[in-house]
């Protein structure tokens, strides 16, 4: 038995469309560890780390299949040889753990990725950051995002938030005629790590920008941009040309999107649309929406290529550009079809993703020991099915 596991409370769970969910309890912190393996199709399953708290253990378990299968679609979307896995610690409570605490935990982490034997490589999510990517490199190597003097690819959220710019100008081009954004309005909710790095972008591109934040200390930003500042209350219902979503998702439901006043909403902020029917709300009031699978790609795409792929600044650049070049994929394959982007995107993701086979150490698990043998239950080798409101990072 690794150092990091007291005892597995769940070994080789399969889904219809996952090849792999692993449940242990850290020996260390005691916390419940998930890491869901959606797909390795493409390659090994890359996705962030989410240390948040959950009403109950279930709920962490079904929300780290739901970012799984969202991070194999944005990997395919995104080119990349990666498929779609996530870490999910549960918190008993929505205080997260510090010092000894949080090393304690981090170094579980670290045992339960490097269990899988490099069929899943971690990186930042919610609650999670590089310097917590250098202390779970103590006991595997496979995470990405360290802090560059660590040896790594340091922070993301400049990555993401420039792969959201490029998204944008595929956006404009399709509601508008033109990827011009200069001159046109942009209500960018959330002025954290990437919003704030999207609104930088804009403003130096000649947007006009409309922004919001539950943080109050954020107006200093908006007032550096020059930025107009509403309520986030009232964010969803001001008037502008695209609507930006930057922070946590749950954003777009069917009582939010009768309030939108825009042409076109698309932003990196992950789980922005609860359900397929949303999307269609969203479509049927002639309201662009940009899959926020294939819009948040530009951290993962920078984190693996330079940690994984040593490819060059002008090829990761090339990348994040291609960003636009998939989402105009997606917007003629919706009009062709008459469907919804989210709904296109699925079906680019599927097709990318049947092209692949199967990752080959995907096989069942080594037994701990003193564990019973658990029931053979291997999925079969064949592309996974996605779900068009299935969202991530």
């Amino acid at each position: 038995m690794t150092a990091g596991l007291e005892h597995t409370l769940f070994l080789n769970v399969t889904s219809p469309a996952h090849e792999l969910v692993h449940t242990v309890r850290g020996r260390r912190s005691g916390l419940a560890i998930t890491v869901a393996i959606h797909s390795t199709a493409l390659g090994p399953a890359a996705g962030g780390c989410r240390i948040a708290h959950y009403p109950y253990p279930a709920a962490a378990i079904a929300d780290a299949m739901r970012l799984a299968e969202a991070m194999t679609a944005k990997n395919a979307l995104a080119g990349l040889e990666h498929g779609g896995g996530k870490t999910v610690v549960a918190l008993p409570t929505a205080t997260p753990p510090t010092g000894a605490e949080r090393t304690a935990l981090l170094h579980d982490i670290g045992d339960v990725i490097e269990f899988l034997g490099g069929r899943y490589v971690a990186g930042p999510d919610v609650g999670s950051g590089p310097a917590d990517m250098s202390v779970i490199a103590e006991r595997t190597a496979h995470v990405c995002c360290r802090p560059v003097e660590d040896g790594g690819s340091g922070d993301s959220s400049l990555h993401t938030a420039r792969g959201t710019l490029a998204a944008l100008g595929a956006v404009a081009e399709e509601a508008f005629g033109s990827p011009e954004l200069a001159g046109r309005i942009f209500g960018v909710i959330g002025l954290g790590a990437v919003g704030a790095h999207v609104a930088r972008l804009l403003q130096r591109a000649g947007a006009r920008l409309v922004v919001t934040d539950v943080a109050p200390a954020a107006r200093r930003l908006a007032a550096e941009l020059g930025a107009d500042w509403v309520d986030p209350d009232d964010a969803l219902a001001v008037e502008v040309d695209v609507l930006v979503p930057a922070a946590l998702g749950g954003l777009l439901t069917a009582r939010t999107v009768p309030l939108l006043r825009c042409a076109a909403v698309a932003g990196p902020a992950n789980n922005q649309v609860d359900e397929p029917d949303t999307a269609r709300l969203i479509a049927a009031r002639g309201i662009l929406w940009a899959p926020d699978v294939v819009v948040s790609a530009g951290g993962v795409i920078h984190a693996t290529g330079v940690e994984l792929r040593g490819e060059s600044e002008e090829q990761l650049t090339g990348r994040l550009h291609g960003i636009a070049t998939t989402l105009r994929q997606v917007f003629r394959s919706a009009r062709a079809h008459r469907t919804t982007p989210a709904e296109a995107a699925a079906e680019l993701a599927g097709e990318r993703v049947r092209r692949g086979t199967m990752h080959p150490d995907r096989g069942a698990l080594p037994l701990l020991p003193g564990l019973a043998e658990p029931a053979k239950h291997e999925p079969q080798p064949c592309a996974p099915r996605f779900h068009p409101s299935a969202q991530g990072s």
